[in-house]
């Protein structure tokens, strides 16, 4: 017998440490991330200069990482430009580290 999910009450976070987390459940995005936290900010086009994929991959992964709230984008004709959403990565990283003590 299956049992519906929908009774129970998350702890407050929850379902925002676990956006994070899937957000953080590729290598590649971990690698975009701690690029991105020693750097101000950068575009696409540097990514694929430090990392060895196609434009269309590592757009993907910024993608993920921005609807998950990590980064943000600012368009920069005919470029985006991304940094780390430092609000959110905060909020991340206490989420983070609550969750493991």
């Amino acid at each position: 017998m299956k049992r519906s999910l929908e009774h129970i009450k998350y702890e407050e976070g929850t379902e925002v440490l676990a956006r994070f987390a899937k957000a953080l459940g590729h290598p590649t995005r971990i690698a975009i991330l701690k690029h991105l936290e020693n750097q101000s900010c950068c575009f696409t086009g540097d990514l694929v200069d430090v990392f060895p994929l196609a434009q269309s991959t590592i757009s993907q992964h910024l993608k993920e990482l921005k609807d998950a709230g990590l980064i943000q984008g600012e368009l920069k004709p005919p470029k985006i430009k991304y940094c780390i959403n430092q609000e959110n990565w905060k909020i991340a990283k206490s989420l983070f580290s609550a969750f493991f003590d």
